[in-house]
């Protein structure tokens, strides 16, 4: 988000935040997905409610109209209080819910002492999805209805998991919003990252990290960005020793493979 969506969803979050500390976690990160998604599909619903030139207690008269009794107390204030903001874009509503739908899930984990499981968890689907791509056409099919999909991921994962990674996942599977389910992944484990203030390191390495190495490694992205970051480690034979660092768009290589190609390029220049 931008401009004065950016500022926006600053506002909707300081309600929110008032409004989760006393609400069922859980039901209100479906509520507010569930609305994202609904909002997704009225087009002409999501215009008019995102329309800066509709007066805003208008607007909240419609929202609580139609979901009054049927979404939580606190989501419905969540709700009300972004279709009385203004947005740069109509589909930033929906992403704001979205975002702040994400948020309650860790949220949620977080007061049950789970969030690095939620993280981990989040990351090892995405890699499970990623070296089986008959499942993640599977998933990505929009032919196959969502309660088959539901319980394809129950079967795979609902015992294994904490409940906020059962339901994100959920989530980006049976609504990705337009995104592949790898981008959903990262993305989701980029907010659950943020409810803790940490930043989320991909790291590649052609063996395990020892415990030792995972801590010097983390200390120093510590000292280099200022901020906590939490460490997801791929092993990857392919990388011929050392290891890379990929957080947000920037990567720090010092593998075998990356200098070779490294020489490679200069010599082709």
């Amino acid at each position: 988000m931008r401009g004065l969506s950016r500022s926006s969803f600053a506002d909707v979050e300081e309600r929110f935040n008032a409004v989760a500390a006393t609400a069922d976690l859980g039901s209100l990160a479906e509520d507010l997905h569930g609305v994202a998604v609904l909002l997704d599909d009225q087009h002409g619903l999501r215009r008019n409610l995102a329309d800066p030139a509709r007066p805003a207690e208008q607007k909240a008269e419609v929202v609580r109209s139609l979901l009054d009794g049927k979404i939580g107390d606190a989501a419905l204030e969540t709700v009300v209080a972004a279709v009385s903001a203004r947005w740069s874009r109509s589909p930033d509503l929906p992403d704001s819910l979205e975002r702040l739908s994400v948020v309650a899930s860790a949220a949620e984990a977080e007061s049950q002492g789970v969030l690095d499981d939620v993280e981990d968890e989040l990351f090892r689907f995405g890699r499970i999805v990623e070296a089986n791509p008959g499942l993640r056409l599977g998933l990505a099919d929009p032919a196959v209805a969502g309660e088959p999909k539901r319980g394809l991921l129950v079967e795979l994962i609902g015992s294994r998991v904490a409940p906020a990674t059962l339901r994100l996942v959920t989530q980006l599977v049976l609504h990705p919003r337009g995104r592949s389910l790898e981008r959903g992944l990262e993305e989701y484990i980029r907010l659950v990252a943020e409810q803790r203030q940490q930043l989320v390191a991909v790291v590649r390495s052609a063996v395990p990290l020892t415990d030792g190495q995972r801590q010097r490694l983390a200390a120093w992205l510590r000292t280099t960005y200022g901020r906590e970051v939490h460490l997801n480690i791929e092993v990857d034979p392919r990388v011929l020793g050392g290891f890379s660092v990929r957080l947000g768009d920037e990567i720090i290589d010092t593998t075998i493979a990356g200098r070779i190609e490294e020489v490679r390029r200069r010599l082709a220049g």
